[in-house]
């Protein structure tokens, strides 16, 4: 589906940057139109599936980009169905399928942007997908007592909100090329939504990327999330998040969008009690750039007791937030 006023949007280059479900969404809405999308994602996850192959293939994380092929795959429904379907039970449990494919293909190539262009050519992809960098990089997080936690999926679990020293990738790894050159030619650059710390943070410690970023003429765009973190992002507001956001990537956005709407109050509750809560907003601290939208989506994900990985229950409808970040094109 795509606008019926398309002419203004046409070919426009929209770049998104994060990882997990959150660029998933974005890119999910902003595919119903004629643009030119590429998404950057972030090579620091070593939860999971993509953790268990890291460790014994050695191989580069898959399961972030993976889910930006299907988001961008025209391919038909059974073919992304089967890119995330994951094995309930043998010596597979636990694996995506299309985390396997990108593993092989990485193996066969010799190369995970090829493993990755060969995905794109199998799924029929309308846009790109870009890792961050080809080194193989892990974060690390010192505290402020000295302690040091060593690794994304790990970070995902520890508290550590307002007690970081330093944050950083080991080895610091350099910027895709393809990256640079995506971020170079964007007329849009979108960042978020995603979790703070282990999804958007680490592709601005790669180097080279943030610096882009601030030198490209594009309009950038930060997303905020929905729902706080605990350990992470207590209490944070949508003009924290816009805050932090900038001093990691070294230079501000030209819009923040936020979500306005509140969702039901039964799933917030559920939340409230993991320690968690709606990202709240006060116009007294916001100025001009801040955009704020009804973002919820409406649709509950059904949640399965087999899946080994933590799900969201609130999240962004990928119609709106599309429609949103369009109208600021």
């Amino acid at each position: 589906m795509t606008l019926h006023n398309a002419k203004p949007v046409a070919d426009k280059r929209i770049v998104v940057i994060g990882g997990g479900t959150g660029t998933y969404t974005v890119l999910s809405g902003l595919k119903r139109y004629p643009l030119n999308l590429s998404a950057i994602v972030t090579m620091a996850d070593d939860g999971g599936s993509t953790g268990v192959l890291r460790d014994e293939l050695g191989v580069l994380p898959p399961g972030d980009v993976r889910q930006c092929l299907v988001a961008l795959s025209q391919s038909d429904l059974l073919m992304r169905k089967l890119m995330n379907y994951r094995f309930q039970n043998g010596g597979l449990k636990g694996h995506a399928f299309g985390n396997i494919l990108l593993s092989a293909l990485e193996k066969v190539t010799g190369s995970f942007d090829k493993a990755v262009e060969k995905a794109s050519e199998i799924l029929l992809l309308e846009g790109r997908v870009i890792p961050a960098t080809l080194d193989q990089v892990r974060l690390s997080v010192k505290l402020q007592n000295g302690k040091v936690i060593n690794g994304e999926h790990n970070l995902d679990l520890a508290s550590i909100q307002e007690n970081i020293r330093s944050i950083r990738l080991k080895p610091s790894g350099q910027v895709n090329p393809l990256a640079l050159r995506a971020i170079q030619e964007a007329d849009m650059i979108v960042v978020g939504p995603g979790s703070f710390y282990s999804s958007l943070v680490p592709n601005f410690l790669v180097r080279g990327l943030p610096e882009a970023i601030c030198k490209s003429r594009a309009r950038k765009v930060y997303v905020c999330s929905l729902m706080t973190k605990k350990g992470h992002t207590d209490g944070w507001q949508a003009h924290d998040y816009a805050r932090e956001i900038e001093a990691y990537v070294g230079c501000s956005f030209n819009h923040i969008i936020y979500n306005s709407k509140k969702p039901d109050t039964h799933l917030l509750v559920r939340y409230a009690r993991k320690g968690e809560g709606l990202v709240e907003f006060k116009k007294e601290y916001m100025d001009s750039r801040f955009v704020g939208r009804n973002l919820v989506s409406k649709k509950i994900p059904s949640l399965s007791k087999k899946d080994p990985i933590k799900r969201t229950l609130i999240r962004h409808d990928s119609v709106a937030l599309g429609k949103t970040i369009l109208s600021l094109l």
